[in-house]
C-alpha cells in the first residue's frame, strides 16, 4: 500500500472511531509497526490527528466538549485511581470546592466519613454527595446542558462569599505554555476565581488531557497541582520531577 493510500486509510478509521490503536492500523494497512509510527507523526505535523499512547485520536476543535454522560464513561479507571488519591489530600475540617468535571465526580465517593464542607456548581455530583452525607452547598445560575455545569454572573458572585482550603478543579486540555484550558470562557472565569480563593488548587486529569489545548485559559501549569494517573511519554520531559505534578499510576 502506497503512502498516501495508507493515510488515508488511518483518516477514515479515526473518523469512524475517534481514536485508534497503533496494531489495529498494522493490520489494516498491512505495513510494519514503524511505517505506521511514521505515518502518525507525519500526520499530526499536518495537524490530522494527534498521537496518544498506543495509537492517535481524532482533532477536536478549541471549542468543542463532549457531554457529561461521554466524560464519565471515557477512562473511568484511570479516573477512579486519581480520586482515591486526591481525597487522601482531604483533610477533617476542610472546606472544599469542587467543580462540574467528571474525574472530579469520581472523588465523591472517597470524601465519606470525613468532616467537611463542599461547595459545587456541578449538578451531576448531587446524587453522589447525598450518599456521603457531607454538607454540601450548591452555586445557583445558569446551568450548562452539556456538562450540567451552574455557570453565569450569578455563580460567581455566589462563589466570591466563599473561601476554602482546597479546591479540585477538572481540565479539558494541560500543555507546558498555555497551561489548563477548557472550551467555554464561562466555566473558566468560574475555575480562575475558585483558584484564586483557595489556599491550594489541584488539577484532576487522566493522561488524554495532555498536550490538548482548549479555548480559555484558567491556570498556568505551575499555579495548580496536577493530579494525574500517568504522563504520556510524548509529554513525560515537560512534568517529569515537577513539584506540582502527582502521578498515581494506571489501574
Amino acid at each position: 500500500m502506497l503512502t498516501p493510500q495508507r493515510h488515508q486509510l488511518i483518516l477514515t478509521m479515526l473518523k469512524q472511531q475517534g481514536v485508534v490503536k497503533v496494531q489495529e492500523l498494522v493490520d489494516a494497512t498491512q505495513a510494519s509497526e514503524s511505517t505506521v509510527r511514521r505515518d502518525l507523526i507525519e500526520l499530526e505535523k499536518l495537524k490530522l490527528l494527534k498521537r496518544v499512547h498506543g495509537g492517535a485520536a481524532l482533532l477536536q476543535g478549541k471549542g468543542s466538549e463532549p457531554s457529561i454522560a461521554e466524560k464519565f464513561a471515557k477512562n473511568l479507571e484511570e479516573k477512579k485511581a486519581i480520586a482515591r488519591h486526591a481525597a487522601t489530600l482531604v483533610e477533617d475540617g476542610d472546606c472544599i470546592y469542587l467543580d462540574a468535571g467528571s474525574t472530579v465526580g469520581e472523588l465523591i465517593p472517597y470524601l465519606s466519613g470525613k468532616q467537611i464542607v463542599v461547595v459545587t456548581n456541578g449538578l451531576s455530583h448531587l446524587d453522589r454527595m447525598d450518599a456521603t452525607n457531607i454538607k454540601c452547598h450548591i452555586l445557583g445560575g445558569m446551568v450548562k446542558a452539556s456538562t450540567k455545569a451552574v455557570i453565569g454572573s450569578m455563580a460567581l458572585d455566589q462563589l466570591r462569599h466563599f473561601r476554602f482550603d482546597r479546591c479540585f478543579l477538572g481540565v479539558n486540555g494541560i500543555h507546558p505554555e498555555m497551561g489548563y484550558t477548557t472550551p467555554d470562557p464561562e466555566e473558566a472565569r468560574l475555575k480562575r476565581l475558585a483558584r484564586t480563593l483557595s489556599g491550594q488548587t489541584y488539577v484532576l486529569a487522566d493522561q488524554s488531557k495532555f498536550a490538548e489545548i482548549s479555548f480559555a485559559q484558567f491556570a498556568e501549569i505551575e499555579e495548580a497541582v496536577l493530579v494525574t494517573s500517568r504522563i504520556p511519554e510524548e509529554s513525560r520531559a515537560a512534568y517529569e520531577n515537577k513539584t506540582y505534578v502527582i502521578e498515581v499510576g494506571t489501574p
